[in-house]
């Protein structure tokens, strides 16, 4: 008969008993890591399906208003001479692969304007985690129609045939323009409604509603402005947006028409987290944009429609 080890309260553990007692305590600590390993998998596996376009830390205001961001920039330049449709260009890219593909933005100059006119906008955007392409037009005096069908031609030849290719995610694109060229950034919206974002920057068109837009749009006016005075031109192309889509108006405080054409923090404030929002459809920029920005020294107005993302 096998012999049952008994002990009582206060008596020393049984040989056979002390040596289990690491052992157990050690299967239980590698079980309990091992489910927490999992838990944690599991969690990090839900983030990077909840939005697998996140890109760079968690944005606070000093980063997305600081002259660069997180990641290091490299530049192509593309000969008109290599393209159709539109008059080559600059294209800046995050030079890290680490964090596979990116969104893109096409950004055309405007009236009598080549791209060197709003070449800033290409690394300060890049270096948020987007491929940006500052483009020339067939000619300086190409109307907006016109740099609207450039605008995406520009975009094509980014997705299909530039050397960045393997960098950008189709998917993932949107437009932005100065004067002529904001208002080519409304054509092109309304010509491929499958954009994620558009940003006219003190844009100019003849045509002033847009009610077939369907895509995100940020109108950027200028308080100052005397060529497209926002009368005319921006506040008409907000107001006429569809109420249900997701859109903002920006008017620049003590600014003229020509302010997008040098280095903005409150301009690349609010593209970068309106571009970060709806082409990265990344939610950690929503706090940048809802609450409604106030009037301060750089603002005059901004209206818009909050929470995005709700019709």
């Amino acid at each position: 008969m096998q012999q049952l080890s008994v002990e009582t309260p206060g008596s020393p553990p049984s040989p056979r008993r002390s040596r289990l007692r690491p052992r157990l305590l050690r299967a239980s600590l590698a079980a309990f890591l091992a489910v927490g390993g999992l838990v944690t998998a599991q969690s990090g596996s839900a983030g990077a399906a909840e939005n697998p376009y996140e890109r760079g830390p968690e944005p606070t205001v000093s980063s997305i208003e600081a002259p660069r961001g997180h990641y290091a920039v490299s530049e192509t330049r593309v000969p008109s001479l290599g393209v159709t449709g539109f008059g080559g260009g600059t294209i800046y890219y995050p030079t890290s692969t680490a964090d596979g593909t990116f969104g893109a933005v096409a950004i055309s100059p405007g009236f009598t304007a080549t791209q060197s006119s709003i070449s800033w906008l290409g690394p300060r955007l890049a270096s948020q985690g987007f491929v940006v392409f500052t483009i020339d037009t067939l000619t300086t005096v190409d109307q907006p129609d016109s740099r609207g069908e450039q605008l995406l031609a520009a975009l094509d030849y980014l997705t299909q045939r530039s050397t960045v290719r393997g960098r950008v995610d189709s998917s993932r694109l949107g437009v932005m323009g100065h004067s002529m060229g904001g208002g080519g950034s409304l054509e092109a919206a309304k010509s491929r409604p499958g954009l994620q974002a558009a940003i006219p920057l003190t844009g100019w068109n003849l045509d002033k509603t847009w009610p077939e837009l369907r895509t995100p749009t940020l109108v950027v006016g200028a308080d100052g402005d005397t060529v497209a005075p926002v009368s005319s031109h921006s506040e008409p192309f907000y107001e006429s947006l569809p109420g249900s889509l997701d859109k903002a108006y920006l008017e620049l405080n003590g600014a003229s028409h020509f302010t997008p054409n040098t280095s903005n923090t409150t301009i690349a404030k609010y593209s970068v987290s309106w571009l970060k929002r709806f082409i990265d459809n990344d939610v950690r920029y929503e706090r940048f944009l809802c609450p409604l920005p106030r009037p301060s020294t750089t603002i005059e107005e901004y209206r818009g429609n909050c929470p995005h993302g709700v019709a």
